[in-house]
């Protein structure tokens, strides 16, 4: 079967086709999932046109028959609502006594939402952020302008700059609005052993 979405100029755009279901007469599709943007683009009113097949392994499928249907239609689910005479118009208007090429039955249907960001944050949703320093000597010696963790008397740095930017945003999201620093790659004293995870503010 193929799914079409009805556009506003009258065309139809191909949505969805389902799998081949060969060696029977009475096949039954697998489930499919398609967001509803693009089956009927968020119109439930919409018409969506569906094509049958008897699939020809030179791919010179015969067409069967169609129906057309919306998603208004389709979320009652498996109902006598939901049964679709398959019908070849041209088959329709050769034979007087012609009635349809069979029928599809809806079998299930439902509706999945997928949440967005903004749902998460009017549900409450708290972001802790966590800064990681790189202390390693691959980012050069911080005295130096080539460096990435040069400390420039005038202006912030790149590293700096980006934690600025990110962090004036998600401070709205926290409730203490403070944010974990830590660093890694450097040789702590008293030792002067190499870290890969210390506090950059610890208590005297």
């Amino acid at each position: 079967m193929v799914f079409y979405r009805s556009n506003e100029d009258g065309t139809f755009t191909i949505c969805h086709k389902t799998e081949v279901v060969k060696n029977t007469l009475n096949p039954v599709w697998q489930p499919f999932s398609i967001p509803v943007r693009a089956l009927c683009n968020g119109d439930f009113d919409r018409t969506i046109k569906v094509e049958v097949y008897d699939w020809d392994r030179d791919g010179s499928h015969d067409f069967i028959g169609e129906f057309t249907t919306s998603f208004k239609d389709l979320s009652r689910g498996q109902s006598q609502f939901n049964v679709y005479e398959v019908v070849n118009a041209k088959k329709k208007l050769k034979k007087r006594r012609y009635v349809n090429s069979g029928t599809v039955n809806l079998l299930s249907f439902s509706v999945e939402s997928e949440h967005t960001f903004l749902d998460y944050i009017k549900a409450g949703t708290q972001i802790h952020f966590t800064v990681a320093i790189d202390f390693t000597a691959s980012n050069g010696n911080p005295s130096q302008s080539t460096s990435l963790h040069y400390m420039n008397p005038y202006q912030m740095n790149a590293y700096a700059m980006a934690l600025k930017a990110v962090g004036e945003i998600i401070q709205d999201y926290d409730s203490d609005k403070m944010f974990p620093a830590l660093g890694f790659g450097a040789k702590l004293p008293p030792d002067g052993r190499v870290s890969h995870e210390f506090p950059l503010v610890t208590e005297k």
